[in-house]
């Protein structure tokens, strides 16, 4: 059994950090979170690269957080989560039931897209896989806060910022980087 509290003292102000207490062994560690933004709709083969972004992410310890519903979000926690990592959904709404099953933890916001956000805010890093204007705007926080954004069959604007990747791995590689992780922790 999990238990997660906010950090209540941060050594960077605006990264929340994760803490997790595991029950049995009363162990706590701080999580790297990766927020993952795409499309709420997506077609097999986005959701499949998304899944696979998750189960890399779950299976090296870090935490996914995402905007909670379908399509990528959906996709990218169910890959998390079947591989021990833990997922946050930040959702528009105030309906804590509508975030998607995979979501560990769910955060309703009533906040409508104004979310997009706290999604960006919650990570150490973004990656962007597919999407459309709501991952657009994620991606533009992200870059303006000066947070590092990966892409993955997503926007390309002149100059954007964006470390453009081709696969899944690479990806997952690179947006670990950004954040400070590694693979192999």
């Amino acid at each position: 059994m999990l238990s997660w509290t906010w950090a209540a003292v941060q050594t960077e102000p605006t990264v929340p950090k994760v803490y997790v207490t595991h029950a049995l062994r009363k162990e706590t560690f701080v999580s790297t979170v990766i927020a993952v933004v795409g499309a709420g709709a997506c077609d097999a083969r986005l959701a499949a690269t998304a899944e696979r972004v998750g189960a890399m992410l779950g299976t090296a310890g870090f935490t996914v957080a995402c905007g909670g519903l379908g399509g990528v979000m959906e996709a990218v926690c169910r890959g998390a989560r079947e591989h021990g990592g833990s997922t946050i959904g930040i959702l528009p709404g105030a309906d804590r039931t509508a975030a998607n099953p995979y979501v560990d933890i769910v955060l309703p916001t009533g906040m409508g897209e104004a979310r997009n956000l706290l999604v960006v805010r919650a990570g150490h890093a973004v990656l962007a896989i597919g999407g459309g204007f709501g991952t657009l705007s994620e991606v533009a926080f992200a870059r303006k806060l000066d947070i590092p954004v990966v892409g993955l069959h997503t926007w390309r604007l002149p100059d954007d910022g964006i470390i453009h990747e081709t696969t899944a791995e690479s990806a997952v590689a690179r947006v670990v980087e950004c954040a400070g992780g590694s693979l192999g922790r």
